[in-house]
Order: structure tokens, then C-alpha cells, then sequence
């Protein structure tokens, strides 16, 4: 047991703390960055911040969540999943610094939250469990969808990444559901929501 919590600590600073690495190759890389004024690129960084956050917190919720399963199965999809979302990570800290913004200030208490979150759900069973993952990404993609239509028009490379990580969102609710996620009660959809708001109003200034 000391053993196993000495790992899920390790993965929780690495996330926090340290550089994400990716395996793939960053979307859009071979697109050359565009001319855009100051105020068009603190905009795509902030937004880009915003979806590192999300990134964070599915890195938490998905570590929370393996933690409480009773299913290898669904813990495996989870671990696979979450390795996918490191990914996104390393590509949303790419971006960032491209754009010459920075990462949220508030990563360490947004971590903390979604891990508390993710084992929270894991309590209630693997079914409901794959309910929170399948709900969380289908709300994920939605965001990253309305990034697509806010993002500056040029910033062909931000939308690259975002396109990407919207369809890899999309992928993991699928598998969820094959897997026998149930479909979470209203309420519930409505304070994820809700609380998704204010993580992003926060985040695009801090």
C-alpha cells in the first residue's frame, strides 16, 4: 500500500509540477505561426491555459477514478485514457509557450479537486463511474468546440491541437459507454456544468 500511494503522489506531482511529454507529434506543428496582434495572442493563451486546466483535472479525475475501481478492465481503459490526456497536456504547454502565456496559478488546488472528485465517483460503482468519464468528456468536447469558434481565426496551430484533442474526448465517451457507463441524472450533468463554468472563468485570468 505505501508503495501504491508513493506512485499515484509521483503522478500527481509529475503532473503539476513537471513538463508533460507527448508521443505523438504535436498537431499542427508543420503549420507556420501566424501574424497576430498582442491582444489576439493573450486571448488564444488564455484559452489554451483554460484547456490545459481541463487537462490537469482529467489527469486527477482519471487517477481518482482508477484508484476506486473494482474492475481491471475499466481501470486499464482508465490508465489508457489517461495517458491520452498527457498528451493533450504536453501539447497545451507547447502552445502556451508558444503564444508566450502561462500556465494557470491555481493548477495545484485545480488537481487536488478533481482527484477528490474523481474518487468520489469511483465509490458509487464502475457503471456510474464510466457515467462521470463518458459525461466529463462529452462536456469537454463541447468546450472545445466553443474554443474552435472563439480561438483568432488565424491561429491555425491552437486550432490544430483543439481539433485533435476534441476528437480523442469524443473517443474516450464512446468507449465509456461501450463499457456500460450509465447516463448520469440531470442534476448531476448540471453541477458538472456548472462547475466547469466557473473553473474556466477563473483560469482564463489566473
Amino acid at each position: 500500500m505505501i508503495d501504491h500511494a508513493i506512485i499515484e503522489f509521483d503522478k500527481a506531482l509529475r503532473t503539476v509540477f513537471a513538463p508533460a511529454r507527448s508521443v505523438r507529434p504535436v498537431p499542427g506543428e508543420d503549420i507556420p505561426d501566424a501574424e497576430m496582434s498582442a491582444a489576439e495572442r493573450a486571448h488564444a493563451a488564455a484559452l489554451m491555459r483554460v484547456n490545459h486546466v481541463g487537462e490537469v483535472c482529467a489527469q486527477a479525475l482519471y487517477q481518482g477514478q482508477s484508484i476506486m475501481s473494482r474492475d481491471p478492465a475499466i481501470r486499464d481503459t482508465l490508465r489508457q485514457a489517461a495517458q491520452e490526456e498527457t498528451e493533450h497536456l504536453a501539447w497545451t504547454e507547447h502552445r502556451i509557450a508558444e503564444l508566450g502565456g502561462r500556465k494557470s496559478l491555481l493548477n495545484p488546488l485545480w488537481y487536488g479537486g478533481a482527484l477528490a472528485i474523481g474518487m468520489l465517483a469511483g465509490r458509487f460503482g464502475d457503471r456510474w463511474n464510466l457515467g462521470f468519464l463518458a459525461e466529463t468528456e462529452r462536456q469537454v468536447e463541447h468546450h472545445l468546440k466553443g474554443h474552435l469558434d472563439t480561438l483568432p481565426p488565424a491561429d491555425l496551430r491552437s486550432r490544430a491541437i483543439v481539433e485533435q484533442m476534441k476528437m480523442d474526448e469524443a473517443e474516450h465517451a464512446d468507449t465509456a459507454v461501450r463499457l456500460g457507463a450509465h447516463d448520469l441524472p440531470a442534476p448531476a450533468k448540471a453541477v458538472m456544468k456548472a462547475a466547469a463554468q466557473v473553473m474556466t472563468a477563473l483560469t482564463y485570468r489566473l
